[in-house]
């Protein structure tokens, strides 16, 4: 079979893109990474996910980005905002896709992978520049000129099979493909349990994706 490197942070996108890519008919290796985020119960789900839907094999990979703080995510003295806003929002981790895809992509030349899966999603989300078609593009073109796989003829390819899908889209994709979505973590500022804020942008958009699938929500919140 085909092999394919999955970036899985444990979240609802990430899982659907890991089914998608199962059906496709490729060999997965899931990657999550601890980057020194907040929480670590996105780092259970994501093994939850890998094994829940067969993933081949799954590492988590310590990379400590966090250090340089400028994000809520990652640094304790920037609250999470709990409402929409102009511009780039404070939980943008400073160049994270970047690095996630780097390394993604030695791992796919060891495992000769053909293609490399991102779950980001430029029409529902939260305005991050890293989530962005230009994005994916522009890596896809280092990915050709930076590796021995390309060089020799067989780059490997960037797949952002979200990107263009609304939030609804993507749950009625992944509940088609099976995706168990109550084994996911989306909440920025999730507790030790994995139980969602309901408050933060990420679960106000699994919600209102949720509510426009019209599929029920299994997220289990935190009580208020």
């Amino acid at each position: 079979m085909p092999r394919a490197v999955i970036l899985l942070s444990g979240g609802l996108d990430s899982a659907t893109t890991l089914a998608i890519a199962i059906e496709a008919g490729f060999d997965c290796y899931t990657l999550a990474f601890d980057y020194g985020q907040r929480h670590r119960a996105e780092l259970v789900a994501a093994a939850r996910v890998a094994a829940a839907l067969g993933a081949h094999g799954h590492r988590q990979i310590e990379i400590p980005i966090g250090l340089f703080g400028g994000s809520a995510l990652t640094d304790a003295a920037i609250d999470v905002p709990e409402a929409g806003g102009d511009g780039i929002p404070v939980t943008y981790v400073p160049a994270r896709n970047t690095i996630f895809l780097s390394l993604a992509l030695g791992w796919a030349e060891v495992l000769e992978a053909e293609v490399i899966f991102i779950g980001v999603n430029a029409i529902d989300y939260s305005g991050y520049p890293d989530c962005r078609p230009e994005f994916v593009a522009a890596f896809q073109a280092l990915a050709r000129l930076a590796t021995k796989q390309a060089v020799e003829g067989a780059p490997v390819k960037i797949e952002a099979p979200l990107i263009e899908l609304t939030k609804a889209d993507i749950i009625r994709r992944g509940h088609a493909l099976g995706v168990d979505y109550a084994l996911t973590v989306s909440c920025y500022q999730a507790d030790e349990t994995g139980r969602a804020c309901g408050r933060c942008d990420a679960c106000r958009l699994r919600r209102a994706g949720f509510e426009a699938a019209g599929i029920a929500d299994p997220t289990s919140y935190q009580a208020r």
